[in-house]
């Protein structure tokens, strides 16, 4: 007879696996550039859904600002990239940097349709876009 898992265990193995799993994750999407390179090193995520009238994109960027996105629709793509600076600059001691920062740029598959630039705003750290569905 094969020996019984004790849950408490199992539970905590499981939980050990998901938190090297959002590790891994984590340094997939933040990967520090060299110093002056001009490489997307970060992807911010994004919320995108359809309203009757448009297509909305919440792109989440905390500390940028809005003179530092670039914004254009490529061939059905969204393409919004930019930069976020270390808010201290290069001086002081950081003991903890989780907030990505450096160049980045997030590419959103847009659906089938001719849409125009709507809504544009940066609200709580997020920017906040509108494309208006034409015709």
């Amino acid at each position: 007879m094969p020996p019984r898992r004790d849950p408490g265990s199992f539970m905590w193995s499981e939980a050990v696996e998901l938190l090297d799993r959002a590790e891994r994750l984590h340094r997939q999407f933040f990967r520090p550039a060299p110093p002056g390179s001009r490489r997307a090193c970060w992807t911010p995520p994004v919320d995108v859904y359809e309203t009757e009238d448009a297509v909305m994109i919440v792109v989440a960027l905390p500390g940028v600002a809005a003179d530092q996105l670039d914004i254009a629709v490529e061939d059905g793509v969204l393409v919004v990239a930019g930069e976020r600076s270390l808010p201290l600059g290069r001086d002081g001691i950081i003991h903890r940097l989780e907030i990505p920062h450096g160049r980045f740029e997030r590419r959103i598959e847009l659906p089938a349709g001719a849409f125009r630039m709507g809504r544009r705003d940066l609200v709580a750290g997020c920017l906040v876009l509108a494309l208006d569905k034409m015709g």
